[in-house]
């Protein structure tokens, strides 16, 4: 699968989805993607190629530990990276191609906005998944 910022400066590549696709209603996230929440999946560092435009990342760190990787020309958000962990946070939104899953859990339901209708029939967890470190 091949991934692209909005004016098409970064190209990146995916060989496969190694965890399955979640949104996140984290108070970060909806700063950081101005919108209501943020799609993701990990991915691990060896099914991940940047191909063209890796100059121009930016990087800003959210959180202790946690730096969010975007577009510095037009600001997409594509990529996070938390210290030692073994896969990055892919932006699903920024995939050009399907990546053939859907959606199959909601984080930070409980920092969910008020102006939102939307309902999926998909696990909700308050905060973290069960299981997450």
């Amino acid at each position: 699968m091949r991934g692209s910022c909005l004016c098409k400066s970064i190209e990146y590549e995916v060989d496969r989805l190694d965890t399955g696709i979640g949104h996140c209603a984290c108070h970060t996230c909806r700063k950081a993607h101005a919108a209501a929440f943020n799609t993701t999946a990990g991915v691990l560092h060896a099914h991940f190629r940047w191909l063209k435009g890796v100059e121009l990342l930016k990087h800003y760190e959210s959180s202790p530990g946690k730096k969010r990787y975007f577009c510095g020309h037009c600001g997409s958000h594509l990529v996070a990276q938390k210290e030692s962990k073994a896969h990055l946070v892919l932006r699903i939104a920024t995939l050009d191609d399907d990546p053939g899953q859907r959606p199959s859990h909601r984080i930070w339901a409980s920092h969910a906005v008020p102006w939102l209708e939307y309902e999926a029939d998909i696990k909700s967890h308050a905060e973290w998944e069960p299981g997450h470190r």
